[in-house]
């Protein structure tokens, strides 16, 4: 595939600018102020394909729960966790330092827990493990489902879209349902992992996704975006956490359905420095993946159609290798 190609090729340490500037977009009276808000987030989205918004309506206790349940998550013993083991192909459950990009070729330093809705039988701790875990983060993808489905509510016009297209293709009510929210723990960084260049929290790629939804915590860096996918220059925009904003980037799913109008960026994690927070690293991730059977074409068919499912199962096994 076109994207991997183009993954292989991204796996030097680079340079680091600030001459990107990551926007900040207010979601607020959405509804009423609907085309003004829109026209940013368009022009965001297509010139670095990264932006953060802000009054996205989650508030700061429901985001410090939904961590802290998190991190008891991941906190568990092993062999708890080994009880709900990510299954091939699906997006679903526990894994760690299991997924290999191929810019680098080594695991990504972290573990996470997926959360894939009609995948998830057999695979939630029990509330003796974690009490109130699945409600909590049941009731947390639903919230960021819908924060998605406005951001996707606003560009589907300019692509010749209805405004609820990307709704209709994101169902959470069908089996075929196969957005996932992602649990994410990247580990801490002792002395003797520091300075060694083939370490990466996560290694230099793009989603596959549609659109990418990242929370995460003030204080714990190590994100970065290239500026420019298509560009031979290696240069990249450190993008700041903040407890209030949620960080956005398009995804290879929707560049191709858009005719690459939109464009789906390069970006990486970064492991710590020296002199910076070495610590566990906490973030949250949504990704809005159109239903199994959903076709993607954009409208002025630059691509040949792929279900969404053929679609992500492709990029899937290319990300991930066996222990």
């Amino acid at each position: 595939m076109t994207e991997l190609l183009r993954e292989k090729r991204m796996g030097g340490v680079g340079t680091e600018t600030t001459r990107r500037e990551i926007r900040r977009i207010s979601l607020r009276d959405l509804d009423t102020r609907h085309d003004a808000i829109a026209a940013e987030l368009w022009t965001a989205a297509t010139d670095i394909g990264f932006f953060q918004i802000v009054d996205h309506g989650i508030d700061a206790d429901t985001l410090d729960r939904v961590f802290a349940a998190s991190e008891r998550f991941f906190a568990l013993p092993t062999a708890v966790k080994e009880r709900y083991p990510l299954r091939p192909g699906t997006n679903a459950g526990w894994e760690y330092s299991s997924q290999v990009r191929p810019s680098v070729g080594t695991p990504d330093q972290k573990e996470s827990f997926q959360v894939t809705r009609p995948r998830m039988d057999g695979l939630w701790p029990s509330d003796t493990e974690l009490e109130g875990f699945r409600d909590l983060v049941e009731g947390f993808e639903r919230r960021c489902w819908e924060i998605a489905m406005r951001v996707l509510g606003c560009f589907a016009p300019a692509l010749g879209f209805d405004r609820d297209f990307f709704t209709r293709a994101h169902d959470p009510a069908s089996t075929d349902y196969q957005s996932t929210l992602r649990l994410l723990h990247y580990y801490p960084f002792d002395d003797d992992l520091l300075d060694r260049p083939d370490l990466w929290r996560a290694g230099a790629h793009t989603d596959f996704d549609a659109l990418t939804l990242l929370f995460q915590r003030s204080g714990q860096g190590g994100l970065q975006v290239l500026p420019g996918a298509e560009s031979d220059e290696q240069a990249w925009t450190s993008v700041e956490p903040s407890d209030d904003a949620i960080t956005c980037n398009i995804g290879d799913m929707l560049m191709r359905w858009s005719d690459d109008r939109l464009p789906s960026n390069f970006h990486r994690v970064r492991s710590p420095r020296r002199d910076e927070y070495r610590g566990a690293r906490h973030t949250i991730a949504f990704f809005a993946q159109a239903n199994r059977d959903v076709v993607i074409e954009g409208p002025g068919g630059k691509y040949p159609p792929i279900t969404a499912h053929d679609y992500l199962q492709q990029r899937i096994a290319a990300n991930f290798a066996r222990r």
